[in-house]
């Protein structure tokens, strides 16, 4: 039996158009009614997670912006890793590159971003790549946005480090994701479960691919798993 669960959001917990499964919300609100620690872990930001902890009933430990901000309980101190001004300086030259006349790649939530950039999937992660080589920036295509981060963080590497602040070994965490940047938390984790949705790469790491999609597989999984 696992000791705690750690979830991706888009994708994962939620559908196409981003509409989260209530069948997930009440399998997590029944772990927690457990004391089985749930940790939630986005490519959205630290306010954003804080709300969905809040209202799914959560304890609030989160993993924000692809593991440049992860934080134990809604009292813990925040940690931030990464170099948002250089992801900026690099957004700056996508932009400039892709779009001079027709107007910005639209981005996300700048002004609450401690760590990353993430702007709108207008271009693609080819081109992307080309723009800002040499930038000491990695760009992520999440099937949401386009991240943009410096290298060494990851969902992984900032799960690693909350679940030790936790007191937890990864490997008694069930993971849940879909996509390329839950492929460190996914390999980490000691089972780890993909959605019928999930990209190539996050099938390639999980212990198990669902039969069904999105959140409502994840619920099923939870049942069976706890």
């Amino acid at each position: 039996m696992y000791k705690a669960f750690i979830t991706d959001i888009d994708g994962t917990l939620t559908d196409n158009r981003r509409r989260l499964s209530t069948k997930a919300v009440e399998e997590i609100r029944r772990l927690i009614d457990a004391d089985i620690p749930v940790v939630l872990a986005s490519g959205n930001t630290l306010c954003f997670l804080d709300c969905l902890s809040h209202m799914i009933g959560t304890d609030g430990n989160v993993i924000a912006e692809n593991g440049g901000v992860y934080r134990k309980g809604f009292l813990g101190t925040r940690t931030v890793a990464g170099n948002k001004e250089l992801c900026m300086r690099a957004y700056e030259k996508i932009r400039e590159t892709v779009c001079p006349k027709e107007g910005e790649l639209r981005l996300f939530s700048a002004e609450l971003r401690h760590s990353d950039v993430a702007f709108s999937r207008d271009v693609s992660i080819e081109k992307v790549d080309e723009i800002i080589a040499g930038m000491g920036v990695i760009a992520v295509d999440t099937g949401f946005a386009i991240h943009l981060h410096t290298p060494g963080l990851s969902k992984g590497a900032a799960f690693e480090k909350l679940a030790a602040e936790m007191g937890i070994s990864p490997s008694d965490f069930l993971a849940a994701g879909d996509s390329v940047n839950d492929v460190s938390m996914l390999k980490l984790a000691g089972f780890s479960v993909v959605p019928s949705n999930g990209t190539s790469d996050a099938k390639a790491s999980a212990s198990a691919v669902l039969d069904e999609p999105y959140g409502d597989a994840v619920a099923k999984a939870l049942r069976e798993f706890f």
